[in-house]
């Protein structure tokens, strides 16, 4: 058949979800029920199946006693059986308690009502490739977020909203500016320098998830992860697979975890539904503590900062209550006025119902964020449409369209040329107004550096990003036990960014503009063949499919230095213009293959196996097998019925998974040409193009990177459900880690290649805790608390290679390197005889990126139309390097540098070992600190979420034409307790999501504050 060169991998949806479900069900009916029953005439019985509200339920297995007669419900609920009238029927469905029925007589419909499953025992997954599985017959970890839980955090951001929900998994915001990238790791860090993070699925199609909006000669700061673009209001669920095994039918891309997103749909059968909702925030920003009783100078002499002399970066000035001007007190100005309120104003409306046969689901949503820095917003379009129809008895498909356009405006970040550097340690005897001096040059307290109003109104980077994500899914049930699904989808979108920087005589530079278009297309298609068979006691389900994954980069960047025309923000306007042009193309076959055997309800087996070849690894090396063994025993099947009232389900599960994974960019095999640049001049020079062969060799022998993984898990349920444990351990190693780049010896005529040689292990705890103390009709309280205990080591680099940046060998991923103090034994700091301490002449380790723990706590009440929801998120340790501290020592603007008497450091003297008692100057002491004092403990204890709200269902909604009404108001980031971070909070990434800059807390916009008022109506 044609295949269609598309995404990734896949899931698995519609038909086959119904083919899982029957199949299960009639192979639990054929050992069902042991009572005989009397013999009627047999005629044929019609019914229909809805649940609690009414709906219809689709696959519902309707049998007799010994499973001599069995029919399925339809889309429509709706089922047709020939037995005798009063014939007893049970009837089951996937999520729901059975029920046991009398046949009706002829001419009669018999209705039959199921109840949601009220332990959790029989709760339906998303599992890999969209299949849809009882969660007690899995035999991997994974934990399921709904997307209702995703909307009380009130974050634009998908992956924001599931930080501290989801045990195994590290989230972190690189800054507050508006549509800023976030980072998430599931069990840790396995590649030395490629891609760590988890592979996100939408609906069966692989997405892009890449931090974007970073112009390549632009200024620093974090761009924007893709998945900024999904609207989480479209989300009906989020299931985070964990380990290899899970995630190994997702090939090359889901080795490191896989994030399975199930957007919503439509129903059978139901009138449309059409709801409403609308969200404002006042968004606060939360800063570093500051001193604010020292005047700008030096050695107590105060620097007014307007003439050249007068100039410097420093407030070692005098004491504020002492210093007057021109005969006045000196007046204290807040540097922090420069930011502003923040808004968020999040509106969406959408539709969904169905016929017998079809089903349809549209939204739309419009999202507008303005930061705490002016300049800095985001406006995001979405739309969204699904529609699924059944073709005849055995052909269900659907389609579905998702169109966003996001637009970003932000000022540069970071120890750039952008405004926060000078905000968070200029001297509070500075008046900033005005920006200008009187023959327009820029007015500013310091030299080397742009006044951050003139920065405000000369420097922006805008990004326009145009996403569609259409699927398309066709399900044909060939005979009752078999199903053969057709997928194709495509994740496409284009980015435009615009990059502007004024002249600027302050810093020297000529002004820039520069014009820089990203072009992704990823097409995915997956063939997928099920068959479904029950043998007695066995349960067999047998999976065989194929997927081809394409993905096409094509880049553009034109660079103009010297803006020559004021206003002019066309490039063609400048001095000299430089062009970039890349364009990339890599290609995924796979073929796997799956099995899962369940024995009596006790025993599940589950094998999977997949063969994938990759465009970008050697010829002979290109295609590379892996797969996994797992197993479950469900031991409270055996349980007496004693036990089982108090513990009614205990589950162990084993597995073993080997993946591969082709972590290196396109064309790694090759040493390619690149634009020429010698002797300080850039080509094309006068005319004449200039290419050189890279510096960087190709290796035509590279080979997939290898992840073995074994993990074992508890899971068992308490009364009734009421309590749910789940605990797993894990022990994940890498080999033939691939690593770009590695230097090599220059008699070779290059600089470096890239290399299979990297080890990498993580060994973790998972814990989940599930518990509902109270159910009563009017009173309910359930929590839910998770738990991360992960441990990494670097156990090789390359030959004798011991150390690539923030990676060494023998020390945890990510770890902070650099000038240190020397130390004695006992771990005292030895002080020179002139009282500061002695620095040591090696380069050390300082800290280490990586939590002790991670831990969340969900709590949620509800008394009748009343409900209070609160959500507390820790971390254990983790260092950050807190460059905002460390310059503000320097400067004098730290909250540590208030006491400014002669201080005694503590330690020994490094000649006499005696305790030091030499007092030294502060701003000496201060002005001299190294690396080492710029990392501290990122410890934090986080509210993250309050939501109060208040279901007006009952009182005010029977005398209007709205079926429900819900209002709610949301508190974010209320209190953040990190009693070792003088910042304000510990959770950084300023330069964004890339390896290298976790853990980096370096002048980024703040961290919010934020209310959140919404109103939710459906009609």
């Amino acid at each position: 058949m044609k295949m269609v060169a598309p995404n990734k991998y896949t899931l698995y949806q519609g038909p086959v979800r119904r083919l899982l479900q029957r199949a299960v069900l009639l192979g639990c009916f054929s050992a069902g029920l042991g009572t005989a029953y009397a013999q009627q005439p047999a005629t044929t019985v019609v019914g229909k199946v809805v649940d609690n509200n009414g709906n219809t339920v689709d696959g519902a297995v309707i049998s007799t006693a010994r499973g001599e007669h069995s029919a399925m419900s339809n889309g429509a609920g709706i089922f047709n059986i020939k037995v005798g009238a009063g014939t007893p029927l049970r009837v089951m469905a996937m999520g729901f308690e059975s029920r046991l029925v009398n046949a009706t007589k002829p001419g009669d419909t018999l209705v039959v009502q199921l109840s949601t499953a009220s332990t959790g025992l029989n709760e339906v997954v998303v599992t890999a490739l969209g299949v849809k599985r009882e969660k007690r017959n899995l035999t991997f970890s994974s934990q399921e977020v709904k997307g209702e839980e995703l909307l009380k955090a009130k974050e634009p951001n998908v992956i924001n909203a599931l930080a501290g929900k989801v045990s195994g998994v590290q989230i972190t915001s690189s800054s507050g500016t508006p549509g800023a990238s976030s980072r998430i790791v599931i069990r840790g860090n396995m590649s030395v320098t490629g891609d760590n993070q988890a592979l996100f699925v939408v609906d069966g199609v692989p997405i892009d998830n890449s931090e974007t909006s970073t112009v390549s000669g632009g200024a620093a700061g974090a761009g924007s992860s893709r998945v900024v673009d999904i609207d989480p209001n479209t989300i009906e669920s989020i299931n985070v697979l964990k380990g290899a095994a899970a995630t190994a039918l997702y090939g090359s891309s889901g080795a490191k975890g896989v994030v399975m997103i199930t957007t919503k749909a439509g129903s059978l059968e139901k009138r449309p539904t059409v709801t409403v909702s609308s969200d404002y925030s006042i968004d606060k920003g939360l800063f570093p503590e500051r001193q604010t009783s020292w005047a700008q100078g030096s050695q107590g002499k105060f620097l007014n900062g307007e003439a050249a002399d007068q100039k410097t970066s420093t407030s070692w000035g005098p004491r504020m209550d002492t210093l007057t001007i021109n005969g006045k007190p000196a007046p204290r100005y807040n540097p922090y006025d420069f930011f502003r309120t923040g808004h968020t104003n999040n509106n969406a409306v959408s539709v969904g119902g169905g016929t017998g046969s079809s089903s349809y689901f549209f939204s739309y949503s419009y999202l507008d964020q303005t930061g705490i820095v002016p300049k800095n917003e985001l406006k995001r379009n979405s739309l969204f449409a699904k529609f699924s129809n059944k073709i005849g008895s055995k052909i269900n498909t659907t389609l579905q369209v998702a169109y966003s356009n996001t637009n970003q405006n932000r000022l540069p970040e970071g120890q750039s040329n952008g405004p926060l550097f000078v905000v968070l340690v200029q001297p509070v005897s500075w008046n900033p107004y005005p920006y200008l001096n009187p023959d327009g040059s820029q007015r500013l307290y310091r030299n080397s550096r742009n006044a951050p109003l003139w920065a405000v109104e000369n420097e922006n980077n805008n990004s326009v990003v145009n996403r569609f994500i259409p699927v398309f899914t066709a399900n044909y049930m060939a005979t009752p036990w078999l199903t053969v699904t057709e997928r194709a989808g495509a994740d496409m979108y284009t980015e435009q960014d615009k990059y502007l920087e004024a002249p600027s005589a302050a810093i020297s530079l000529p002004g820039k503009i520069i014009d820089q278009v990203n072009v992704y297309r990823q097409f995915n298609h997956d063939l997928i063949v099920d068959g479904h068979k029950q043998f007695g006691k066995l349960d067999v389900d047998l999976l065989l499919g194929n997927n081809v994954l394409t993905n096409y980069t094509q880049y553009h960047n034109i660079t103009g230095v010297g803006v020559n025309v004021k206003d002019f923000e066309n490039v063609s306007a400048t001095g000299t213009i430089t062009a970039t042009e890349a364009h990339y193309q890599t290609r995924k076959v796979g073929f796997y293959a799956q099995a899962n055997l369940d024995y009596d309800k006790f025993l599940v087996l589950s094998l999977t196996g997949r063969y994938d070849g990759s465009s970008v690894l050697a010829s002979d090396k290109a295609f590379y097998p892996y797969g996994s063994a797992a197993a479950g025993f469900i031991f409270s099947k055996f349980f007496s019925q004693e036990v089982s009232r108090v513990m009614n389900f205990g589950k162990v599960r084993f597995s073993y998974a080997s993946v591969g994974n082709d972590g290196v960019g396109a064309y790694s095999l090759l040493t390619p040409y690149t634009l020429a640049y010698r002797n300080g001049y850039a080509y094309p020079y006068q005319g004449q193009g200039g290419f050189l062969i890279s510096s960087t060799l190709g290796n035509e022998h590279l080979q997939n990177e290898r992840m073995n993984e074994a993990e074992a898990g508890l899971e068992m349920k308490f009364f009734n459900g009421r309590i749910g444990f789940e605990g797993s351990y894990f022990d994940r190693k890498s080999k033939n880690g691939l690593i770009p780049g590695v230097s090599i010896s220059n008699a070779t005529g290059y600089s470096g290649t890239t290399v299979n040689s990297a080890r990498i292990e993580n060994k973790g705890i998972e814990l989940l805790l599930d518990v509902n103390p109270v159910r009563t009709k009017d009173f309910s309280w359930d929590f839910t608390f998770n738990f991360s205990h992960i441990r990494n080591k670097v156990l090789e680099l390359y030959g004798d290679t011991k150390q690539l940046g923030r990676v060494i060998v023998g020390q945890p991923y990510n770890i902070f390197y650099g000038a240190r103090y020397s130390r004695n034994a006992k771990g005292q700091l030895l002080i020179d005889d002139n009282g500061m301490p002695v620095v040591d002449p090696d380069q050390g380790i300082v800290g280490n990126a990586n939590p002790d723990w991670l831990a969340g706590l969900n709590n949620n009440f509800r008394y009748k139309q009343l409900s209070l929801g609160f959500f507390f998120d820790y971390k254990k340790g983790g260092d950050v390097q807190n460059d905002v501290e460390s310059l503000g020592m320097f400067y004098g603007t730290a909250k540590v540098t208030e006491n400014r008497d002669p201080l005694v450091v503590k330690g020994v003297n490094a000649t006499t070992g005696e305790v030091n008692k030499v007092a030294v100057n502060a701003q000496a002491y201060y002005q001299s600190r190294q690396y080492e004092s710029s990392i501290q403990d990122g410890t934090y204890l986080k509210l993250r979420t309050v939501t109060l709200s208040y279901d007006l269902k009952t009182k005010v909604l029977p005398h209007t034409f709205f079926k429900s009404a819900v209002v709610s108001v949301t508190g974010r980031n209320l209190w953040i307790y990190s009693p070792h971070f003088t910042g304000a909070d510990p959770e950084a990434s300023s330069y964004g999501a890339a390896n290298g800059n976790v853990g980096i807390y370096s002048f980024g916009t703040p961290t919010t504050r934020s209310v959140n008022f919404s109103v939710k109506l459906g009609f």
